[in-house]
């Protein structure tokens, strides 16, 4: 097409590389590339930048501009002469659990950290990390001079600029996003009274610098980040990500500070701020049951969807390698209601979906009590595309569900930043919305009594606090209506559909 300009976006993730490129002004996407990454929770930086070289082999051609979206939290060690001076600890790394619990102590408690950094920090936050090292390996310690997350090491090697954004910086736990500035009080405290030169923070489009190619890059940012970036979060608009683990998160005007532990209060890439919760278990749900059951996932979905809604009783708590949202590291999966009547294949099957559906449920009820009033939910990560995910998810959450067309989010987003860095303007560019499918709810008076036994049976079981469920759906009457307030920032309306 003549005149068109091209744009790339990278997700470098715990597992792979991959890259697309797109049309600055449409988003479409022109070309793509995919490398793998190491099996382990702790990696070479090196072997990420051989992946970037691989995937993007033989795709840049005509690309002006590129963005790196990364995997958050990692912490990457840099010595005086800019050589990495161990493997990169990542997100998923837990040997910083002790280290994560003395910090929390020593800075005055949750409430402290909260206020602090938007965040309590746990294991896989970067400055438990910085702990463990100075404790576990102080002769690498000693060696540090700069640290830096996955995403802004990738930027430094491709401009030579030690650079972040606020998005990445906000999952750290020594950035506050309240006040968009360092603490490094607390990284000092983390790290032995030291305090390592830390990337500089750019604006939302701001570029960080040129490639020896001349392509621009721009500030990049982390993974979940980017994925609100590409789907164009709204008012109102919350994500629910069915990966391994689930991800819950939307976009707020002001920052969170929950003490509980369970919200993080990150910043997004914006300039407004990006509440999310975790949870541990979410696909793995799905597989696990679906092996005991000797079916595949294709196969669960058929026996789920052969049973009624409510699964004759039974009720699974999925809480099978503990739980982050609620707090739960030392529990157990365990089914409840069980009789010979209700004892089938189908219900056993129904009681997986609803269970795990019903576990981040809970992560979205964090994440609206940090005053998002809920207009949909959308549905992204593997699991979405899952049937009978599908028939469930809008009774399980009580807000209206929406699944986007399947994407690699995280790219697509780094791809917006590009091309919101290559013509800089107030709000970033306005990429026609894709496709989505609405999700209609079946059964929402059953829906809500399913949602309810789960958080009583939570409460007996787990001694979490209990509560009333609200379906959101009657204050969302309207929400087929209503537009964001901020125009900008627009995403899909809620009655787009697509006919399948």
């Amino acid at each position: 097409m003549t005149g068109q300009r091209l744009v790339a976006g990278v997700d470098s993730s715990t597992q792979s590389t991959k890259v697309v490129v797109c049309d600055a002004e449409t988003g479409e996407v022109q070309r793509s590339g995919r490398a793998a990454h190491p099996d382990a929770t702790e990696v070479d930086p090196n072997l990420w930048w051989a992946a970037f070289t691989e995937a993007t082999s033989g795709i840049l051609d005509g690309v002006e501009a590129i963005g790196v979206g990364g995997q958050q939290h990692g912490m990457v060690t840099l010595d005086e002469a800019g050589e990495v001076v161990r493997p990169a600890l990542l997100w998923n790394d837990t040997r910083s659990a002790g280290a994560a619990e003395e910090l929390v102590g020593e800075l005055g408690g949750p409430e402290a950290w909260a206020k602090a950094v938007g965040s309590v920090p746990v294991a896989s936050f970067t400055v438990t990390k910085l702990r463990w090292l100075a404790e576990h390996e102080p002769e690498n310690a000693d060696r540090v001079t700069r640290v830096v997350l996955p995403h802004d090491w990738l930027t430094w090697r491709l401009t030579g600029e030690l650079v972040t954004d606020r998005g990445d910086a906000s999952g750290t736990g020594y950035f506050s996003p309240a006040e968009s500035v360092y603490r490094t009080d607390i990284l000092e405290r983390a790290f032995g009274g030291r305090s390592p030169e830390l990337p500089r923070v750019l604006g939302p489009a701001d570029v960080a610098g040129q490639t020896r190619d001349g392509l621009l890059v721009s500030a990049g940012t982390g993974d979940n980040m980017a994925a609100a970036l590409a789907l164009g979060l709204g008012d109102g608009d919350v994500v629910l990500s069915l990966g391994t683990s689930g991800t819950v998160f939307g976009v707020c005007p002001t920052p969170a500070a929950d003490a509980s532990g369970e919200v993080a209060g990150f910043a997004d890439a914006t300039g407004r701020f990006l509440p999310l919760a975790c949870t541990l278990n979410a696909a793995r749900v799905l597989t696990a049951t679906a092996a005991m059951l000797d079916v595949d996932l294709a196969g669960l979905d058929r026996l789920a969807l052969a049973a009624e809604p409510g699964a004759g009783g039974l009720t699974l708590l999925p809480y099978l390698d503990g739980e982050r949202t609620p707090n739960l590291p030392d529990a157990a999966g365990s089914l409840h209601g069980m009789r010979r009547s209700n004892m089938t294949p189908e219900n056993l099957a129904r009681a997986a979906i609803e269970g795990m559906l019903c576990g981040l449920a809970a992560g979205l009820d964090a994440v609206l009590a940090q005053g998002i009033t809920p207009r949909r939910v959308l549905l992204i990560g593997g699991a979405a595309q899952s049937a009978a995910v599908r028939a469930v998810a809008p009774d399980v959450f009580g807000v209206p569900v929406v699944v986007p067309e399947p994407a690699e989010h995280v790219a697509l987003g780094a791809a917006r930043q590009a091309a919101w860095a290559l013509t800089p303007t107030g709000q970033p560019p306005a990429w026609p919305e894709k496709t989505s499918v609405v999700l209609e709810g079946s059964a929402p008076g059953q829906g809500a009594e399913i949602r309810q036994r789960h958080l009583d049976l939570r409460a007996l079981v787990h001694h979490v606090p209990a509560r009333v469920f609200q379906d959101a759906r009657s204050t969302n009457a309207a929400s087929s209506t209503h537009q964001s307030t901020n125009t900008d920032f627009q995403s899909p309306s809620p009655n787009s559909r697509e006919d399948t």
